[in-house]
């Protein structure tokens, strides 16, 4: 049976918390520097509280060191793995095999899809080189997991599911340190796609002042079983830079679906983690940051006209209220505005609305909207009360009943219902089978005594007990290319796409479209050539 974990993104330890109660497996959050979103650097010590939590549902923290490292900076690197490790992270995302050769604690390494991980040779590679688990290029199909799959059975296959697409090949962006000396592989992403650009062919204006390299988001909340079946064990959310609302939203509704897969083939799969939980929301990923979404992830098309946020199309049955935020596309352009008086708004015909912000939706997330529980069974026996989890962990308190009077009235109902009352715990009670032979008196006061005592032994016990994984490691030297950012190699493109520009504006060669000279240009004036290799479906772009 293969072991699923649905993981979410944390920009910060509490948000890693919210993600973990509102159903992730397992969560990746930034390190304290060298991680792809210089943004979202967070401190050991906060990791380490997002670790205690996390592990109390054997849930895992990976921690992201997923950038290009300089020589001068390994010991620092090194340094920082150590805290890492001794905080009680389960793995590391990392990008630079530079890493391979310091000194490492025995702590497991996943290989970031900056490696740019699309075939099975590269994962074979890296499962070679010790990589337990491998991020998967975002664009990816089915088939192709699935092959990568059958030849490497026992490497870990980590897939994205949800969020923002890079429109160049995973790791293969060098489009912001080329134009802004601002690194995409060292964390500082300029967002070069998102800009408007003119498109031209052979001179002629083709587009003017559009999006054209800005992809819409990720979505296979819809494809979750093929992906599993296709072999893929980490279901990957995007969004470290998103805000709680985002993150307890999207993995609850992935959470719910993948769940629903799970229970048509409980003899292959199950959750990686323990517990459950009880949301007090419908999740719609539609009400989440969304450029609009894409299936096909192998050929995706960009939405030409924003790189803002949609939100969710308008219906006729949708019901607005007061303070939500709408927007419309006009001549190219994103319009938003908000509805103060929902009585007074009526849409114009023939226009199509997004609500992009819902003001009760926001109401509801901005209070506690998940509980996650661990089941637990309880009894209460001549000699002992044992309180047992879903795990296996057991505490025990011993007892002596012929210390207590017997009761005039019959008392098994108040003693499962004081023994039940855990509401301040992580523990929900299935059952209090009361083994008694007589029907003794138990003061309430005691049972909650009781109650409280197994509770806290229960949770000591699953802190105590969780394993932290271990992977030994030996320093070894990898060779490793000169990156981009050392040499500014003008033969290097700046992008390698899977989008093409061509097939999105119906010039596809195969389709019919004529050869011609294309190129982008920016509001700035910086001028960048199209390169269409039609065999592979690729197309470059260049300086």
């Amino acid at each position: 049976m293969r072991s699923i974990e649905l993981l979410a993104p944390a920009k910060n330890a509490d948000i890693g918390i919210e993600a973990i109660r509102h159903g992730a497996d397992a969560v990746y959050i930034g390190a304290p520097s060298f991680g792809a979103r210089a943004a979202a650097g967070n401190s050991v010590e906060d990791i380490a509280r997002l670790v205690a939590y996390a592990h109390l549902f054997k849930a895992r923290v990976y921690v992201t060191v997923n950038t290009l490292i300089y020589k001068e900076e390994l010991k620092d690197v090194e340094r920082m793995i150590w805290q890492l490790y001794e905080a009680k992270v389960d793995a590391l995302i990392v990008q630079d095999l530079q890493i391979l050769s310091l000194n490492l604690p025995p702590i497991p390494l996943h290989a970031s899809t900056q490696m740019d991980n699309r075939t099975v040779e590269k994962v074979r590679q890296l499962e070679g080189l010790g990589f337990p688990q491998v991020v998967l290029a975002r664009e990816l199909t089915v088939d192709q997991i699935s092959e990568i799959h059958k030849e490497c059975p026992e490497t870990l296959l980590e897939v994205f599911v949800h969020g923002a697409l890079c429109v160049s090949l995973s790791g293969r962006c060098n489009a912001s340190e080329a134009l802004f000396r601002r690194s995409a592989n060292r964390g500082e992403c300029a967002q070069v796609c998102r800009m408007k650009f003119t498109l031209k062919a052979d001179g002629h204006t083709l587009a003017k002042d559009k999006h054209l390299l800005s992809l819409k988001d990720n979505c296979q909340i819809d494809n979750l079983e093929a992906l599993l079946l296709a072999g893929a064990s980490s279901l990957k959310i995007e969004g470290r830079l998103k805000d709680m609302d985002y993150v307890k939203n999207v993995t609850a509704a992935y959470s719910v679906a993948l769940d629903e897969v799970i229970s048509k083939h409980e003899d292959k799969f199950c959750r990686a983690s323990s517990g459950h939980t009880s949301l007090k929301f419908i999740p719609n990923v539609f009400k989440s940051f969304n450029r609009g979404f894409v299936k096909d992830v192998n050929k995706p098309d960009a939405n030409l006209d924003t790189p803002k946020s949609l939100g969710e199309p308008l219906k006729k049955d949708t019901v607005l209220h007061n303070g939500d935020g709408l927007c419309y596309i006009d001549r190219g352009e994103l319009v938003g505005f908000r509805v103060g008086n929902v009585d007074r708004f009526h849409p114009t015909k023939g226009v199509r609305y997004f609500r992009n912000q819902d003001a009760e939706w926001d109401r509801v997330l901005g209070k506690p909207s998940s509980d996650r529980r661990i089941w637990v069974e309880i009894d209460v026996d001549e000699d002992k009360v044992v309180m047992t989890d879903e795990d296996g962990f057991a505490a025990s308190i011993d007892i002596s009943v012929s210390d207590f009077e017997l009761a005039r009235t019959h008392q098994t109902e108040n003693i499962q219902r004081q023994l039940s009352k855990l509401g301040d715990t992580i523990f929900e009670a299935r059952s209090v089978n009361v083994n008694l032979n007589k029907n003794y008196f138990i003061p309430s006061s005691l049972l909650s005594s009781w109650r409280r005592e197994l509770a806290q032994k229960l949770t000591e016990d699953r802190i105590c007990y969780y394993p932290q994984m271990k992977q030994e490691h030996k320093p070894v030297q990898i060779d490793t290319p000169v990156p981009f950012e050392l040499t500014h190699d003008k033969g290097t493109p700046l992008m390698i796409c899977h989008h093409c520009i061509r097939r999105q504006m119906g010039l596809c060669l195969k389709e019919g479209g004529q050869k011609a000279k294309m190129t982008l240009t920016a509001a700035n004036g910086m001028e960048l050539l199209l390169d269409f290799d039609c065999k592979n479906c690729l197309m470059k772009i260049l300086l």
